[in-house]
């Protein structure tokens, strides 16, 4: 797959389409030039490829400027659990910055292109600019939130519930980050990342997909899902939805 470092397309921060979203919180001048000065370059993927393999030394850290990934752990034979998906705006790498390696493996799940940054500089982030620090610990602890309501999801939700929530989870995220929002959002997923992400069989995943669709909440296209009805889907999970509000963005 491609992995290709664009020297073509570079989107300046001063002119990045994510910050006139209201989703975002705004930077001072003096953040916006840091991240400018930050920023390296760009690198355009095609669905499918590893921007970040488990147990890799990397010397960049990345937002998702556009597209879909995921990020995964394998086990030695091969059988993978899907952590959790990126949209845009979202910060990759972070943990390979602070521990020394990467834990887990980010793969894209759609053409996609990332912002890059220079991990080397980021002691400089935390020193010079603490609201810039602030916004990387936000990013993380609500890594950590999501992370606790996937844990939530495999330990006690139902096949259904579990279902429900990740798919009104992922459309709620990325209607967030588009503008403006789409008449229809095809998340490209397949049942297979369903099944990798739940912790259940593909088969049981698939018949818990079914009823679903059976009730007119899903449709599902060619390795895309569209959610039909999202407050219903958080009825059956039992989950109130995002919070409100702008958050951070690097």
């Amino acid at each position: 797959m491609n992995r290709t470092p664009s020297t073509t397309r570079q989107v300046a921060c001063e002119q990045c389409p994510l910050r006139a979203l209201p989703h975002f919180r705004n930077f001072t001048d003096t953040e916006l030039k840091f991240v400018s000065s930050f920023k390296t370059g760009e690198l355009v993927a095609e669905a499918g490829a590893v921007i970040l393999s488990e147990g890799a030394h990397s010397a960049h850290l990345f937002t998702l400027l556009s597209g879909w990934a995921f990020r995964y752990k394998t086990l030695e034979d091969g059988r993978r659990q899907i952590l959790n998906y990126l949209v845009p705006g979202d910060l990759v790498g972070l943990q390979g910055s602070v521990l020394g390696e990467m834990e887990h493996s980010v793969e894209t799940l759609a053409p996609s292109a990332f912002c890059i940054f220079q991990r080397s500089r980021l002691p400089q982030l935390f020193r010079n600019h603490p609201g810039l620090g602030f916004d990387v610990t936000w990013l993380a602890s609500r890594e950590e939130r999501m992370l606790d309501e996937n844990l939530l999801s495999v330990g006690r939700r139902t096949a259904l519930e579990r279902a429900s929530y990740l798919l009104a989870f992922i459309h709620e995220r990325a209607r967030s980050v588009l503008a403006p929002p789409p008449a229809r959002l095809l998340i490209p997923i397949t049942q297979q990342h369903v099944a990798d992400t739940l912790g259940l069989s593909i088969v049981h995943t698939n018949k818990t997909l079914r009823k679903l669709a059976a009730r007119n909440l899903i449709k599902w296209h060619d390795r895309a899902c569209e959610v039909l009805d999202v407050e219903e889907l958080k009825a059956i999970a039992g989950w109130d939805g995002l919070p409100e509000g702008p958050r951070p963005l690097i």
